[in-house]
C-alpha cells in the first residue's frame, strides 16, 4: 500500500468510519438509531448480546432501526494484553464482508469470550477459527486481513473515538440519544420483551 491514509473497513460511518452500521441502506426513510456500545473482552457484553443481540439485527433487518456499534478496548488496559483490539481490527476485515456478516462474527466472539484475564482473542489462530463458524467468512481476504492486523489502526482510531465519545461503561445502548437498560440489576440481559417495551417502537 502506498497510501499512508489509514484504511477503514466497509459498512461504517462517523469520523474516520469508527462506527459500523447495519440496516442503514434498508430504503427505509431515515428514522430510529441504536447505538451499541462495547468491548468485545467485557463479561457483561457477551451476556447483553446473547439475550438481545438477534433482537437488534432483527430490528436492523426489518428496517425499524439503524444498528451502529462503537467499540471500545479498555480491558486490555485494565486486564492486560492485546485482544481487545485484535478482535476489534478482525471485525473490521468482516465488515468488509457485509454488515450483517459483521454481525454474526461479533456474535461468534462473544460466544467464545475467554475468561476476562485470558488474552485469548490476542491469538491470531483462534480469530480464524471463529470466523469457521460465519458461513462465507473464511477466505484469502479476510484471513490476510486478519493475520497482518491490517484494520489495527482503525482499531487504535476506534478505541480513541470511544474514549472521548462520554460514554464511561459498557456495554451501554442508545436509543435516539436516550440510553436504554439492557443490563438488569442482576447483572443479566432484561428480557427482549422488556427491551423492546424501552424502545417503544409501534
Amino acid at each position: 500500500m502506498t497510501s499512508s491514509r489509514t484504511p477503514v473497513p466497509a459498512n461504517t460511518t462517523g469520523p474516520g468510519g469508527t462506527v459500523l452500521v447495519h440496516g442503514k441502506d434498508t430504503g427505509a426513510p431515515p428514522g430510529h438509531t441504536l447505538r451499541v456500545y462495547a468491548d468485545l473482552r467485557c463479561p457483561f457484553c457477551k451476556r447483553m448480546e446473547r439475550g438481545l443481540g438477534p433482537v437488534m439485527e432483527k430490528l436492523a433487518e426489518e428496517g425499524r432501526v439503524t444498528l451502529e456499534h462503537q467499540f471500545a478496548t479498555f480491558i486490555d488496559d485494565g486486564a492486560g494484553g492485546t485482544g481487545s483490539l485484535r478482535a476489534l481490527s478482525a471485525v473490521g476485515a468482516a465488515s468488509d464482508a457485509g454488515a450483517a456478516t459483521a454481525l454474526r462474527y461479533i456474535r461468534s466472539l462473544f460466544a467464545a469470550q475467554p475468561a476476562e484475564d485470558d488474552d485469548a482473542f490476542a491469538d491470531t489462530g483462534v480469530l480464524l477459527r471463529l470466523a469457521e463458524e460465519v458461513d462465507g467468512l473464511r477466505g484469502p481476504d479476510f484471513d490476510r486481513k486478519v493475520t497482518e492486523g491490517y484494520y489495527l489502526p482503525w482499531a487504535r482510531r476506534v478505541s480513541a473515538a470511544f474514549e472521548t465519545s462520554g460514554v464511561t461503561g459498557t456495554p451501554t445502548v442508545v436509543f435516539d440519544g436516550r440510553p436504554v437498560t439492557v443490563i438488569n440489576p442482576m447483572g443479566y440481559a432484561v428480557t427482549p420483551e422488556a427491551f423492546l417495551a424501552e424502545l417503544n417502537l409501534d
